[in-house]
């Protein structure tokens, strides 16, 4: 029997829904809070006396921590309440953004970055399967979907309004917003969700094991790091790229928001194709970023074609947290947990390593040879995928 046709279920299925929203709220917050650096390293580098490529490292740290304590977390806390997990994670991401907000020097920034990749990775991996102990059996496909749209919310609208605070207030107003929200998630994951027991626990044993047993899994952390740090090669770099293709600051944040619109649409569009045609969408991300960087890179840009370039990468980036999250659950379905887990440390090892190879990139190439790179990387998604049933 499944975890869900065997969790007692003494909340009304009212009080399941408000759970999971506040975990939804949670994951937000967490993975704005991971990315939210993309659209300030200018400021913040300004600010800091530092070069773009080591405001990268704002991204890359965190990235990195978090690809390394999603399956660290997800085994040390063995049979723990989950909800005192999430909640002591959520909250320790609060303070992190307030400790970077007041920050006086880089190191403390890095050291809260560090403290969001142990957060992130965390609470990331056990959201994933949360959803199983919250709402009846006939709602976790819907509820599970509501959650991962917060780390799609994020990836799509929390970075472009965290940079429009940033652009009016500062970015210490940013960091402050997004720990302020930390601790309303804290509270929320508190008075909103009940106790959460497991009813099964993973090893380290487990993790290769479902690497090794199923192929499908293999392809899906392959695409995953190839498409993902494409993107970030080149997205963490996406204001000093508007920068010298002539838009102005104040208007960077807008952009960033119509980027932010046009992601929800991808999620929406890939949304409704998914459940037939999987690897064709996979394959059809691949082609959509890569064709975006490409012109993004030989065109002569103003405010307007700039935009219309980013919701063409909107389109293709919105559509890969909910289309690779269902890649790796179909993958493996006899072990979700464990995969899952695989998956969340691939994505954040690869946020890191784009940020990392973007801002050696740019400190030592140009600017935009970001674009080019992480163009490459993402077409290879596709013959990694081409071959395999979805």
């Amino acid at each position: 029997m499944t975890a869900a046709e065997t969790l007692p279920r003494s909340h009304s299925p009212v009080k399941g829904w408000l759970a999971v929203l506040a975990v939804t709220l949670g994951i937000f917050a967490l993975m704005t809070s991971e990315l939210l650096p993309v659209g300030l390293l200018t400021p913040i580098g300004s600010a800091m006396d530092i070069s773009p490529g080591t405001a990268g490292l704002m991204v890359t740290v965190p990235g990195l921590v978090a690809a390394i304590s999603a399956p660290l977390v997800t085994v040390a806390i063995g049979r723990t309440d989950r909800r005192l997990v999430l909640a002591v994670l959520v909250g320790l991401v609060g303070a992190a953004n307030l400790a970077s907000a007041f920050a006086t020097g880089f190191a403390v920034v890095l050291v809260a970055r560090f403290l969001i990749g142990v957060s992130v990775g965390g609470f990331w991996a056990l959201a994933g399967a949360i959803a199983l102990r919250l709402v009846p059996k006939h709602h976790v496909a819907r509820a599970t979907a509501v959650i991962f749209g917060g780390v799609e919310t994020a990836s799509v609208l929390g970075v472009p309004a965290g940079t429009l605070i940033g652009d009016l207030g500062g970015w210490r107003t940013a960091f402050a917003a997004v720990g302020i929200l930390g601790l309303i998630s804290l509270a929320c994951m508190i008075f909103l969700m009940p106790k959460v027991e497991p009813d099964q626990t993973i090893t380290f044993a487990d993790l290769p094991r479902v690497f090794r047993s199923h192929a499908a899994v293999r392809a899906g952390i392959a695409m995953t790091f190839l498409v993902i740090t494409g993107h970030f090669v080149a997205y963490t770099f996406v204001r000093p790229i508007l920068q010298e293709d002539g838009v102005a600051d104040g208007m960077i944040g807008v952009v960033l928001l119509i980027f932010g619109a046009a992601g929800v649409c991808g999620n929406f569009l890939a949304g409704a194709l998914i459940d037939r045609y999987l690897r064709q969408t996979v394959c059809g991300i691949g082609v959509v970023l890569a064709t975006a960087m490409a012109v993004f890179a030989v065109t002569d840009n103003n405010t307007f074609s700039a935009a219309a370039i980013l919701v063409l990468w909107a389109l293709g980036y919105g559509a890969v947290p909910v289309t690779f999250q269902t890649w790796i659950l179909a993958a493996a379905p006899d072990a979700t947990e464990a995969a899952s887990s695989l998956y969340v440390s691939a994505f954040n090892l690869s946020i890191a390593l784009g940020a990392l190879f973007g801002g050696l990139a740019v400190d030592a190439i140009a600017t935009v040879s970001v674009l080019w790179i992480g163009g490459a990387l993402v077409l290879l998604a596709v013959p990694v995928v081409g071959r395999r049933r979805g």
